[in-house]
């Protein structure tokens, strides 16, 4: 699910968190990138979660709607199937699922507002879908999906309340939204679901072991050899004058340098400075970019550069 991008992005997060540590390399950074990553994992589900809470605010319309004294056709035909059909039931039903509702304790994160808030701007602002929806006697599993993907678009674009509940308890909602949303999609498209489906969703061991972690307890190994081959190139910048985020940045391209044989070393500079241009100052991108291209050829002239496979690509 994760791409090394996002990757990156923690291991430089979890490096950033323990500069406010004097024991900056830390044995706990393994640890923290870790919970980092489980966390990506569980903001996937909870953003699912979160989708059958706003569907099970459709019980709640149903009370009322059957109470009313003059009911019209759609009160009539109205029933919470939005909620209650196989698709969303195959989610709540997997054992995983239940036990990870209670320990990450989902209900609580929801809150007891949220659903209904967004169920009735939902129902008010795709009126004629919904209501259409409603009026089907036999919807089939295709109807149900087609509708379900409707509000989980108006969820992810059109609800405030709906982003803000995720990054309150998730904050990197706002590093992961694009992959959470890409792959709650096909969580959405592969209902109804089989038990243990949340298995293809894991974290990728490649993305995440043989990179993020190896690239992550490189760093905690060599902090000290990092800070010197950098050192040398800064010329006229003293090191601890940097902005925090690109003396990271720096360390972690070196790093990668060093420790990913696989890895072409342009890609290594492009995607620490797309990265620069996100979490850095205006001038880091030119900066991280200049620096990190001269230490890649101080490196290589020493020898100490070992590329194999993809990582041989100029």
């Amino acid at each position: 699910m994760l791409s090394r991008r996002n990757i990156r992005i923690k291991v430089m997060q979890v490096l950033y968190a323990a500069t406010a540590d004097d024991n900056f390399m830390s044995k706990n950074l393994v640890k923290n990138y870790d919970l980092k990553i489980e966390a990506s994992f569980e903001l996937l589900l909870f953003n699912v979660f979160l989708l059958t809470k706003v569907a099970e605010a459709s019980k709640q319309d149903f009370k009322k709607r059957k109470g009313k004294h003059l009911p019209n056709a759609v009160d009539k035909a109205f029933t919470p199937k939005l909620f209650d059909n196989e698709l969303l039931q195959s989610f709540l039903s997997d054992p995983y699922i239940i036990k990870l509702i209670k320990k990450a304790e989902f209900e609580e994160k929801a809150g007891d507002d949220m659903a209904e808030i967004i169920y009735k701007k939902f129902a008010k602002a795709h009126k004629d879908e919904y209501e259409a929806y409603i009026l089907n006697p036999n919807p089939t599993p295709s109807d149900h999906l087609e509708i379900l993907l409707v509000l989980y678009k108006f969820c992810v674009r059109e609800s405030e309340i709906f982003i803000e509940t995720m990054w309150a308890h998730y904050p990197s909602w706002i590093d992961d939204d694009s992959l959470i949303i890409g792959a709650s999609k096909k969580i959405l498209k592969a209902m109804p679901l089989q038990q243990g489906f949340y298995k293809d969703y894991l974290p990728d061991d490649e993305a995440v072991n043989a990179f993020g972690k190896e690239l992550t307890q490189f760093l905690v190994n060599n902090d000290a050899r990092l800070l010197q081959t950098i050192g040398p190139e800064l010329k006229n910048w003293e090191s601890d004058r940097l902005a925090t985020v690109d003396m990271i940045l720096l360390k972690m391209g070196t790093a990668e340098f060093l420790s990913c044989p696989t890895i072409p070393a342009k890609v290594t500079i492009n995607e620490y400075v797309e990265i620069a241009k996100s979490y850095s100052t205006d001038k880091s991108k030119d900066f991280i970019n200049g620096l990190l291209d001269r230490i890649y050829k101080v490196l290589d002239k020493n020898n100490q550069i070992k590329k194999e496979g993809r990582g041989l690509v100029d």
